[in-house]
């Protein structure tokens, strides 16, 4: 797949200097038949310098790679002309047209080219006696495995609508150790302009977020112009990917431990107060900033998932929980905990979750979108980065440092 413009310049030790020639021709010189250089004829008068000097320098167009079956494609492609002026020069494929342009004597590319793919070369030229020379070259790019390409998974989804602390993750199949030169490439824009930053989690995940959460009503837009970048190691990437999103409302749930219960705000009007609970000792929930993962209307919930032996006093399993909504890859949802209902409002008997009324969570469950916040006071346990989306609990300043260009 052919990427928007984007040059690469630091593919030197995939090029070489050398160059090979394109087109050749040898120039006629006068009207006559007589090739420009060779003598008069019998009974001729003109010397050999002199035709030698009447005879135009011979047209060549030379390109910048050697092996025309296994042209690198992590850098441009320039062909350079000599004894002509360079008119124009196309370079095609199946996908579509590569885009350059002309320098002086020089085209160059400004798109990067797609692995195992047949390009073909069309230039013009004017001699410098006048005439018009057009030539054609094919050329193959180099063939690449799939374990030689790292393709990027994208969340939102293309057209999503997510709550405001909806950060972009961004996550490599393969890893990618060049985060620099990715994350030039890998924008985020948003109407109202929001400023943000990425920060790398590994080399397979970066996650973009603005300073504070996004505004309610925003329309964001990612363009990850990463096809044919090397991200190291002999690794590129595989394709680009373009999606944009929107910010619905801005959901906001303060969950506060220690008197149990939950404030649902949205748009900054506090709409009701649930009496929930909260993770018991030994299973204590965690305090900090999270954002709703993923939704369930019904979902079953075993203690072995957790880490807790089916044959524990503390083990469960449940086929059925309703309206549950994941906030931790851990396992810690907000969910329907009819079974709590004589504690909820007053203490924290739960397994690290929060529970509340069936009535209460089905309405929480309808106004609910993957990105809403939940934060939570009153433990002495913390939210962690990489468990789900805790990207909030870093200030602004160490989640600047995290980007491979601060």
């Amino acid at each position: 797949m052919r990427t928007r413009a984007s040059v690469y310049t630091r593919s030197a030790r995939r090029r070489t200097a050398a160059v090979v020639a394109l087109l050749a021709l040898t120039g006629v010189a006068g009207c006559d038949s007589t090739v420009a250089g060779a003598p008069d004829g019998p009974g001729g008068s003109g010397s050999s310098a002199a035709s030698e000097s009447a005879r135009p320098e011979p047209v060549r167009l030379t390109t910048s790679f050697t092996d025309a079956t296994a042209v690198p494609i992590d850098g441009p492609v320039t062909v350079t002309a000599r004894g002509a002026a360079l008119d124009a020069v196309s370079v095609s494929s199946a996908a579509g047209d590569v885009g350059g342009t002309v320098d002086g004597d020089s085209w160059t590319s400004s798109d990067l080219l797609e692995p195992g793919t047949d390009y073909t070369i069309t230039a013009s030229a004017t001699s410098t006696d006048g005439r018009s020379v057009e030539r054609t070259r094919s050329f193959h790019t180099v063939d690449l495995t799939l374990d030689e390409q790292t393709y990027a998974a994208v969340a939102p989804l293309d057209g999503e609508t997510v709550g405001v602390g909806m950060p972009v993750v961004v996550t490599f199949d393969l890893p990618v150790t060049d985060k620099a030169l990715f994350e030039k490439h890998m924008h985020v824009t948003s109407t109202p302009a929001q400023r943000g930053s990425w920060y790398w989690l590994s080399d397979r995940e970066a996650h973009f977020r603005p300073k504070a959460y996004w505004k309610a009503g925003t329309d964001v837009s990612v363009d990850l112009d990463v096809n044919s970048l090397p991200a190291g190691n002999g690794i590129y990437g595989q394709e680009s990917r373009s999606i944009d999103f929107h910010i619905g409302d801005a959901n906001v749930y303060k969950v506060n431990a220690q008197t149990h219960q939950m404030q649902v705000f949205s748009n900054g009007t506090l709409l009701r107060t649930i009496p929930i609970t909260t993770g018991k000792p030994g299973f204590t929930t965690r305090s900090g900033t999270k954002v709703i993962i993923e939704k369930f209307a019904s979902k079953r919930m075993n203690s072995e998932t957790v880490g807790i032996n089916r044959n524990s006093p503390e083990a469960y399993d449940i086929d059925d929980v309703q309206w549950a909504m994941r906030v931790t890859y851990s396992g810690e949802f907000l969910h329907a905990a009819p079974w709590s209902v004589g504690s909820q409002g007053h203490a924290n008997v739960s397994h690290g979750c929060t529970g509340m009324s069936t009535a209460d969570a089905g309405w929480l469950y309808a106004m609910t979108r993957r990105g809403d916040v939940v934060e939570y006071t009153g433990t002495d346990r913390q939210m962690t980065l990489e468990n789900g989306y805790g990207d909030w609990n870093l200030a602004p300043a160490d989640w600047k440092a995290g980007s491979a260009l601060s």
